[in-house]
């Protein structure tokens, strides 16, 4: 009769004396035991997480959280285990092949060994014993860790603790039963523990959605950087797609509150551009007026009130709103130029005005060099006949540049008064200039240097207005002097 076993429950025969010869090889010692899945997790930590588990009735797969993934570590033989390199404390080989297991309730067999030395017959069973030691110290880690299932965990230490005691394996089976029972005993309390570590990873999961939720909708609120706050949100559904471990329910209120801020936003930014667009299109409506009106008045050659209504053209331009770049740099081309135009054409006219007083200051020196040479000493009544023929000719001469007027007035002034003092030459001292007229005369020059500016400035109405006050301050001039020749 061969020998047969059931590792899964522990049932065993053990083969007679009678029917094994002493070269008799059993299954157990002519083919490498298979390795347990315990033994294969051990092997490869990896493999066990690989495997479904079953999910406990309290749990729904929206609870799964990111611990119950990860890998456990491998834990260190417990010292039981340790202790099964050493078969021959737990057993022991007969002279007939037997191979025993000790354990509290005495000796009992677990197999016939008949390929070899007993000692190898030993190390055989104590394999085995060493790979349900593997399977309870991984279950224990996993517990510890509460990685995987609880309950499953429990229900597996329970069935370890029942086929232990009777397992075909030499090792210290009590103590390595008594961690299955001891396994069993504390499931209870690593399922609330699981539990509750579940619990506050969903609940932190939950915070973290809560917390982009109440950004994005913040943004949606508040926010005016429609660039960097698109992309924010945009972010936010990158980091929102790694939260895991949260129930449908509050899954899907938490992304309507963030679907609903990130619609909002939306709306808003586009509320936003569409305003923009029509303002720019206003804008460009407004810009293109401005243009036309700078074209009409760029040929026009009235001067001051034409400068002053392209410096007012310019205020309102400066007041419109920019368009897009490129299309606001297109119109301002349009609106320099035609303000060039004008300018240009100003800037030739003053050139020539310029070399026209320039001019009439020369007709005015040659006049002057003529009263000069005047002598009333000789003739007085001859000089004062043509000095008043010389002012006359002085006066129908236009206008002199600005720096020159002073000079010139200076220059006509002393002729004016050596032909007058002429007539008082029987006097010792000559009498001061009279008061009224020197009055008048600085009249006349300040309403000559009012006129100037006005014409510098272009505005027509002041230079209309400086002309008429010259003209009245030149009568009076005119007029004190009459009356002051006369006494």
């Amino acid at each position: 009769m061969s020998s047969t076993e059931n590792p899964g429950d522990g049932s065993q025969q053990v083969p007679s004396p009678e029917t094994t010869g002493p070269d008799a090889v059993t299954p157990e010692a002519g083919t490498p035991a298979a390795p347990t899945p315990a033994a294969a997790e051990l092997a490869d930590p990896t493999a066990a997480e690989s495997a479904p588990e079953a999910t406990a009735p309290e749990a729904t797969s929206a609870e799964v959280t990111s611990a119950e993934v990860t890998a456990p570590a491998v834990v260190p033989p417990a010292p039981a285990a340790e202790a099964a390199s050493d078969p021959t404390r737990w057993g022991r080989v007969d002279e007939e092949g037997t191979v025993y297991v000790r354990t509290a309730d005495g000796e009992r067999p677990v197999g016939s060994w008949q390929a070899g030395e007993p000692a190898a017959g030993l190390a055989h069973f104590a394999r085995r014993y060493d790979d349900l030691a593997t399977e309870v110290t991984l279950l224990e880690a996993r517990l510890k860790a509460h990685t995987g299932n609880p309950n499953e965990i429990k229900a597996k230490a329970q069935a370890l603790a029942d086929t232990i005691p009777t397992a075909t394996a030499v090792g210290d089976l009590d103590g390595l039963a008594a961690r299955a029972r001891a396994m069993v005993d504390t499931a209870d309390s690593a399922v609330a523990e699981s539990r509750a570590e579940k619990a506050a990873a969903r609940a932190a999961q939950v915070a973290r959605k809560e917390a982009l939720a109440a950004e994005a909708e913040q943004i949606a609120a508040e926010s005016t950087s429609w660039k960097a706050a698109g992309d924010r949100l945009k972010a936010i559904v990158e980091e929102w797609k790694t939260i895991r471990g949260i129930d449908r329910k509050t899954d899907e209120a938490l992304w309507s509150r963030f679907a609903a801020a990130r619609d909002a936003f939306g709306r808003r930014r586009g509320a936003h551009f569409a305003a923009l667009d029509a303002q720019r299109g206003e804008a460009r409506a407004a810009k293109q007026e401005l243009i036309a009106e700078a074209q009409r008045l760029s040929a026009s050659t009235d001067w001051g009130p034409t400068s002053a209504a392209m410096r007012s053209l310019m205020d309102r331009w400066k007041a419109v709103p920019r368009t897009s770049r490129d299309g606001d740099d297109d119109l301002w081309k349009q609106f320099r130029a035609a303000q060039d135009v004008f300018f240009s054409a100003r800037t030739e006219s003053d050139k020539a005005r310029s070399s026209e007083q320039l001019a009439n200051q020369q007709a005015k020196e040659e006049l002057l060099a003529e009263a000069e040479k005047l002598d009333p000493s000789t003739d007085l009544r001859g000089a004062q006949s043509a000095l008043r023929r010389i002012q006359e000719r002085y006066d129908a001469i236009g206008h002199v540049p600005r720096g020159a007027m002073r000079s010139l007035e200076d220059r006509m002034q002393a002729v004016e008064q050596r032909v007058r003092g002429a007539s008082d030459a029987g006097r010792v001292r000559t009498a001061p200039e009279n008061p009224m007229v020197a009055s008048m005369r600085a009249a006349v020059t300040k309403a000559e240097e009012q006129l100037a500016k006005a014409e510098a400035a272009g505005n027509a109405r002041r230079v209309e207005e400086a002309r008429a006050n010259l003209e009245t301050r030149r009568e009076w001039l005119a007029e004190a002097e009459k009356t002051a020749s006369r006494r």
